[in-house]
């Protein structure tokens, strides 16, 4: 079956660059969502979705990549679905090198009421706004979707038709600031958390866990930014404004989002930088850096020895220190992307990113 040409291949080919690292983690992941699509057929039903994260989703598995999961329920409770769960996490095992992260984040059941009602307060725990945020930002279903599809659905509505200065029809940029500020919150999170793990897991994984919060982890931030600017870079004014003509008018700018999120994270930041010609090398800068990053960790070695690394040895380490001035590369190539004047990120960015 004839596949499009991806954003990221698209640029890949207009830059005539060799980015082997990205092409051989997108390959595995594809095979490894098919392993699971196969091992896991009939687990799931019209109310259920077994939905995976990370690396996986991202289309960046790597040799010891672990492997996020959660049963979404979406419908009755049922007494069955603790047991279904346990019966998925054995068939993930057997799947997988690694269990999912100590926090119990994932490997379990999660339930659509608490992702789409409990967006901001008390009530919305660490654990509920993680799943809800990477439901949008990387994830994806290895089997049937219906239950997936509609919650993120309901999520996306709470963020753009209750989001009143985005649908109102004198706002002069279409970018969803409560769908932006969760992402922002989101990412926060992820760095105050870096600290609490340090502390909890008396040391352990902390320079592998460093540099993905410098490398994938800001990636999925990056492109939940671009994905809320994507209203306004990539429609004209009129396109923009036949979203918000009536209420059912502004259920497209829904769908919008839902398109646009459904790609992956270095898809959404590849359509980005395809979009503008003057940002080549910034491009490559950045997805030099990515697929570098990829390839220390695909190596065996270089992750059990990143795993094992205490902090106090990280300064006479030849492959942390590596990876550091690649986080650099690509944090300045990042910086170089948001503020960029003539693309028009500059503004949004200045608008929303900091104030």
């Amino acid at each position: 079956m004839y596949e499009p040409e991806s954003y990221l291949q698209a640029l890949q080919r207009k830059h005539a660059a060799n980015w082997p690292n990205l092409v051989s983690a997108r390959e595995r992941a594809s095979a490894k969502r098919g392993e699971l699509r196969n091992a896991l057929a009939g687990k799931d039903s019209e109310d259920t979705s077994i939905v995976v994260f990370g690396s996986l989703a991202r289309d960046e598995f790597t040799n010891g990549s672990d492997i996020d999961w959660t049963l979404l329920i979406d419908g009755f409770a049922d007494t069955q679905h603790l047991n279904l769960a346990k019966n998925i996490r054995e068939i993930v095992k057997t799947c997988s090198e690694k269990d999912p992260g100590p926090e119990a984040t994932f490997g379990s059941m999660a339930w659509s009421h608490s992702l789409v009602h409990l967006i901001g307060g008390e009530d919305d725990t660490n654990r509920n706004t993680t799943q809800r945020i990477l439901m949008l930002l990387e994830s994806t279903v290895v089997g049937r979707r219906e239950a997936y599809d509609r919650v993120r659905n309901h999520i996306l509505d709470r963020y753009i038709l209750e989001d009143s200065r985005f649908v109102s029809k004198d706002a002069k940029y279409r970018v969803p600031r409560f769908l932006l500020n969760d992402f922002a919150r989101y990412w926060r999170t992820m760095a105050v958390d870096f600290a609490y793990k340090r502390r909890t897991r008396d040391q352990k994984g902390i320079a592998i866990r460093n540099i993905k919060l410098r490398m994938s982890r800001k990636l999925i931030y990056v492109s939940g930014l671009l994905a809320c600017f994507g209203c306004h870079l990539e429609l004209g004014v009129e396109e923009r404004n036949a979203l918000f003509d009536d209420a059912d008018a502004k259920r497209q700018a829904t769908v919008f989002f839902r398109d646009t999120l459904q790609r992956t994270p270095l898809e959404i930041l590849s359509g980005v930088l395809l979009r503008y010609p003057h940002l080549h090398p910034t491009a490559s800068s950045i997805l030099n850096a990515y697929d570098a990053f990829l390839g220390v960790l695909a190596d065996d070695d270089n992750r059990k020895r990143l795993e094992a690394l205490l902090p106090a040895q990280q300064d006479d380490d030849p492959i942390y220190q590596h990876l550091r001035q690649i986080s650099h590369r690509f944090r300045d190539g990042v910086l170089d992307l948001f503020f960029d004047v003539e693309s028009g990120l500059f503004e949004l960015t200045k608008v929303y990113g900091v104030f």
